[in-house]
């Protein structure tokens, strides 16, 4: 199944930030995140994150820091702040308030699918 464009930009800040969330990351981890919470099904591109990224961290919802670990490659770690925590605590609001909708929209409508 391929996930719309859409839908894809509508939730890729929430993930984000929820991933954030569970501590310090890195991008290319992040998007192995994702693939595994999705069950491989949702597959993202450095292309697609790292805007996603700089944007958040012009709003301020992150920051970043150069890591060299003892492995020896240079990695941009990306962490949330505290305006991205309430942020991210908003969405989730939102979030379910949709799901929820959905949810019970289909539900009903389930006889006539």
């Amino acid at each position: 199944m391929t996930i719309s464009k859409d839908l894809v930009a509508a939730s890729s800040t929430p993930i984000i930030l929820s991933i954030l969330a569970q501590g310090e990351n890195y991008g290319y981890a992040i998007i192995q995140e994702v693939r595994r919470l999705s069950d491989e099904r949702i597959h993202w591109s450095d292309g697609m994150l790292y805007p996603v990224l700089h944007r958040l961290e012009n709003q301020e919802l992150v920051r970043s820091r150069w890591i060299t670990p003892e492995s020896g490659r240079k990695r941009k770690y990306y962490r949330l702040t505290p305006k991205g925590a309430r942020r991210l605590k908003s969405a989730q609001s939102q979030w379910r308030l949709v799901h929820a909708t959905l949810a019970r929209l289909w539900e009903e409508a389930r006889c006539l699918i």
